[in-house]
């Protein structure tokens, strides 16, 4: 991603700042999404893991990233909160 347009990029929710999700965080995710237990802020059961994802400063909310192209919206959002 470049890092002029990451720079530039907020979260339209919460207006944050967003940067490249860890490997780590996308580890933990995946593992949720392929035993059924995370779900989108539109309430859809996610069941393709992801590549990439943005996360928000504040590590509460991720965007997934689909062929290189953030998914900025409120409904695709995933709320990390769901990983407790």
């Amino acid at each position: 991603m470049d890092k002029r347009l990451l720079h530039i990029l907020r979260c339209p929710v919460t207006h944050k700042g967003l940067s490249l999700a860890r490997r780590e965080t996308i580890g933990r995710i995946n593992a949720a999404i392929e035993n059924g237990k995370i779900s989108n802020r539109a309430g859809t059961v996610l069941d393709a893991v992801l590549d990439e994802a943005l996360v928000t400063d504040d590590q509460k909310i991720l965007y997934p990233i689909a062929n290189g192209i953030p998914v900025l919206l409120e409904g695709e959002s995933i709320r990390l909160d769901q990983l407790e």
